[in-house]
């Protein structure tokens, strides 16, 4: 008897902690890697990198194999993320240049980080941003509470001749005639900001990972008490690379490129480990993915997208196909692999879901929520008839029809097009079906045609704004 009463307390008593955690929406991190090929994650293929926190990810979550991003390159893929809005629609159709016009996302567009707020969501971001980095267009006008990062992909370095250097220098703490002096080795210059002031310039690279890292985890320490959104878009696997010394010459098979994944896989095991220290598992959701694939003419330095055609720049499956793993115990199913068509534009209205939110109705939002295939729930299925690549393809289940394309690969081009693809039986993109099925080309082709109409009717501006001429 005396048992039976201790386990009837046991079973009534609730720690004020967990009783708290079951009132609250879940927190959520989501690590968005940079160029990161779909082949380049142990659990997605990859015999040569070693990433053993990401496979444990996955065998203790969902892993998704048909995901998606919404454009091939930078800029374009990270606005349809944070918005749930294809990224033609939001008018960022390419790359963001530092200073360059003076564009970035539309500050009136509304991102994840603004809809979780309206449920008390404590956010920050942590990493690259590529959305405009001119003061108007930063994190901080986004919706987070604070940054820590680079505006811009690694590579950009200013030059110094150009006119846009004089709106640049004020920011990044150099005169300008220190930019221009010619013993200055300015290659991969980029600056490194808290919030919206620069703390670095040019930024130590080899540390950024471990730092953005370093950051996570201290603002989950600091909000473990209210619910949390981590937005972590890694600066690596960009080219150039930059690895911490720990990781140095680690992989003797993909060299400094498997140094850096790897140092992200260590990285995202360090995230999971606070997670559960601070006895958030339960409550807490965790996405890893890319914002497009690999850049495949650096060759080995670069990414893997194998078995699927092509990378970055392309709208082949290589180019917008990446990996994604899903994990929270009290939220993913555990031990899954889903093959059902979904992508970051979904990723808005499905955290929306979570916490409760509204998702914005005074615009389009492409996305929908993906909440019952993260669970697994019986007989749940891809929210989307048709997904679309940019405005010159589409896919609807097995069949994908392009209209126009680029290649990356030089031994491979385009070939005849319309070009229509089985992509269950030739994920590779080999086989071009387009005159065994005129039937299927044109029904597809009039969907592209029906979403190109949709999108220049709803388009939404890119941000504008004028140089800032604070501290000049």
């Amino acid at each position: 008897m005396r048992h039976l009463f201790a386990l009837f307390a046991c079973l009534l008593f609730v720690s004020p902690f967990a009783e708290a955690q079951a009132d609250r929406p879940p927190n959520i991190v989501l690590i968005f890697t940079d160029d990161q090929g779909y082949n380049d994650v142990g659990c997605f293929g990859s015999p040569l990198i070693n990433t053993p926190h990401l496979d444990e990810l996955a065998r203790q979550g969902t892993r998704f194999t048909d995901f998606y991003v919404s454009a091939s390159v930078c800029s374009a893929s990270r606005a349809a993320l944070l918005t749930g809005t294809y990224n033609d629609r939001v008018d960022v159709p390419g790359v963001f240049f530092p200073n360059r016009k003076y564009e970035g996302l539309n500050p009136d567009e509304i991102t994840i980080a603004e809809v979780l707020k309206t449920k008390g969501y404590a956010t920050a971001c942590f990493g690259k941003w590529h959305l405009g980095d001119e003061p108007a267009f930063l994190p901080t006008r986004q919706g987070f509470d604070t940054y820590y990062g680079m505006p811009y992909s690694n590579d950009m370095t200013v030059n110094p001749t150009a006119a846009v250097a004089k709106d640049v220098v004020w920011r990044e703490g150099m005169s300008l005639e220190t930019m221009r002096d010619p013993k200055q080795k300015k290659k991969n210059w980029v600056p490194l900001l808290r919030d919206e002031e620069v703390v670095e310039y040019p930024a130590d690279q080899r540390t950024v990972t471990k730092r953005y890292t370093e950051h996570t985890v201290a603002f989950m320490k600091a909000n473990k008490d209210k619910p949390f959104f981590v937005y972590l878009p890694h600066t690596m696997p960009h080219i150039p690379l930059f690895v911490s010394e720990k990781f140095t010459n680690g992989n003797k098979q993909r060299g400094i490129y498997g140094d850096v994944i790897e140092e992200i896989d260590h990285s995202v095991g360090t995230i999971i480990a606070t997670i559960k220290d601070l006895g958030l598992e339960e409550n807490t959701i965790v996405i890893f993915t890319s914002d497009n694939g690999p850049w495949l003419r650096f060759g080995k330095t670069g990414g893997n997208a194998e078995p699927l055609r092509d990378g970055k720049f392309s709208i082949y499956e290589g180019g917008m196909r990446v990996p994604m793993i899903a994990w929270g115990p009290g939220h993913v199913a555990k031990g899954k692999t889903n093959s059902e068509i979904a992508a970051t534009i979904d990723l808005l209205p499905t955290f929306a879901d979570y916490a409760g939110a509204k998702v914005p109705d005074d615009r389009v939002i492409d996305g929908k929520s993906i909440r019952d295939l993260l669970a697994n729930k019986p007989g749940a299925k891809s929210p989307h008839e048709a997904y679309y690549y940019r405005t010159n393809g589409v896919r609807v289940g097995k069949w994908k029809l392009t209209l126009k394309n680029r290649s990356t690969v030089k031994n491979q081009p385009v070939g005849k097009l319309p070009a229509l693809y089985d992509l269950e039986a030739d994920i590779a993109e080999t086989n071009n079906l387009a005159s065994k099925h005129p039937e299927i080309v044109k029904e597809l082709a009039k969907l592209i045609e029906a979403h190109r109409t949709d999108i220049k009717a709803t388009l939404r501006p890119r941000g504008k704004t004028k140089p800032n001429d604070a501290g000049r």
